[in-house]
C-alpha cells in the first residue's frame, strides 16, 4: 500500500529504519501501519503504478 505521513507528523518506518517520507512511499500492508492509519498518522493514496500494458 502507498501512504504518505499527515502533514505535520513525522512517522518512523520500521522496516526501513527511516521516516517516511512526506511523499510517501509504498509499505507492507501490516499491523504497524494500519494501527498509524488509525491514529490519524498517514494516510493511504491511490497511486497509479505504470504497467507495460499502458502501452497497448
Amino acid at each position: 500500500m502507498f501512504v504518505k505521513p499527515v502533514k505535520g507528523r513525522s512517522v518512523p518506518d520500521p522496516a526501513r529504519g527511516d521516516l517516511l517520507p512526506a511523499e510517501g512511499r509504498n509499505v507492507d500492508e501490516n499491523n504497524y501501519w494500519l494501527r498509524r492509519e488509525v491514529a490519524g498518522d498517514i494516510r493511504r493514496v491511490n497511486k497509479k503504478v505504470n504497467t507495460d500494458d499502458d502501452k497497448l
